[in-house]
């Protein structure tokens, strides 16, 4: 039988309060737990002013006893961090992150794509190495104890409608897993938190290749989306991006197999699963139309780069990154974006 914990109300800081992290403060403040939010803009004054609202099947509702704030030292020690930045966002926070950590603090690490501790905690031929692309010179994984963190991947799809208002779009799964694959006492209460709030949060002994199973959609339908404006469902039924999809992520699983993970569905089964999302537009596309950075490196070119560490050709996705990183260029340097016309 699993073990059910009795959960104290925790103090629960999401750094990010974006699409997932807000979707995520929603829920758990709903169940009595302290949430803190860190948000910025025009999100985080709508957020002081009315609370942080959640659509979900036609239904709304809205949390009031949440501390909003774009200071993370004005929070106090936690007991979770949900850390929902994006890649090239933590590097920046680092300092401001660490006022957030208490002896026994744990911090959920939320980030798309291959993260900056893939190569800690679990041994191997690459133990400890770098990933350049999403934490050059080492920076996070020399400043954050690998010990403090879980991994977890972030299957939902949602995205914030308005300031202060998050728009659930579908999912509800959040697996966790501990960085050595142990099933520690620390990731059962992570997952029981997670459950409480209404989400599935497995307990895996293998986050690395859950990793690679959604970022085989990330690498390849996000980049995709960017580039031709399009929906998941577009891009699944015309034939000429289903295939470029199905090449994409041969490229990419050959690299994840050598570096040891594996696979629990086909190419043919993700695709398919993303075609009945329907007419949902990838993170990335939304921040097209927002004129916003696009999180190519944390998604792709990461990808890339281990694919030369371990000897895999990726013309494709090499193809695909260079176009990607020149949109993302123009939207950085010329204030670029693309907005979908209302009809």
């Amino acid at each position: 039988m699993p073990v059910i914990f009795e959960l104290f109300i925790m103090k629960v800081c999401v750094v990010g309060a974006g699409a997932i992290g807000g979707y995520m403060g929603v829920r758990i403040a709903e169940q009595g737990h302290e949430v803190s939010l860190i948000a910025r803009g025009p999100h985080l004054a709508a957020i002081k002013e009315n609370g942080l609202s959640l659509r979900q099947n036609s239904e709304e509702s809205c949390v009031r006893n949440v501390f909003a704030t774009n200071d993370m030292t004005e929070c106090g020690l936690q007991d979770v961090i949900l850390l929902a930045l994006k890649a090239h966002q933590i590097a920046p926070v680092i300092d401001d992150l660490k006022t957030l950590f208490g002896p026994d603090t744990v911090m959920v690490a939320l980030q798309n794509g291959i993260p900056w501790w893939y190569f800690q905690g679990n041994g191997g031929e690459y133990e400890n190495r770098i990933v350049e692309t999403v934490d050059p010179g080492g920076v996070l994984a020399n400043g954050i104890d690998p010990k403090r963190i879980i991994g977890c991947v972030a299957y939902p799809a949602a995205m914030i409608s308005q300031p202060g208002v998050i728009e659930h779009v579908e999912g509800d799964r959040f697996p966790v897993g501990e960085l050595d694959g142990s099933e520690s006492d620390r990731l059962k209460m992570v997952s029981e938190l997670f459950t409480e709030a209404g989400f599935k949060s497995r307990v895996l002994t293998d986050i690395r290749s859950e990793i690679w199973l959604k970022l085989w959609g990330n690498l390849s339908f996000n980049p995709i989306s960017a580039l031709s404006h399009s929906t998941l469902v577009d891009i699944c039924q015309y034939p000429l991006t289903r295939d470029l999809v199905t090449t994409m992520m041969s490229e990419a699983q050959q690299i994840a197999e050598r570096l040891g993970a594996s696979f629990r569905v086909t190419i043919a089964r993700r695709i398919e699963g993303a075609e009945v999302v329907g007419r949902h537009k990838t993170s990335m596309l939304q921040d097209v139309e927002a004129g916003k950075p696009l999180e190519i490196d944390g998604m792709l070119g990461v990808v890339i780069e281990l694919g030369e560490m371990t000897g895999v050709e990726t013309p494709t996705l090499k193809a695909l990154y260079a176009c990607a990183s020149l949109l993302n260029r123009k939207i950085q340097q010329e204030s670029v974006y693309i907005k979908e016309r209302s009809i």
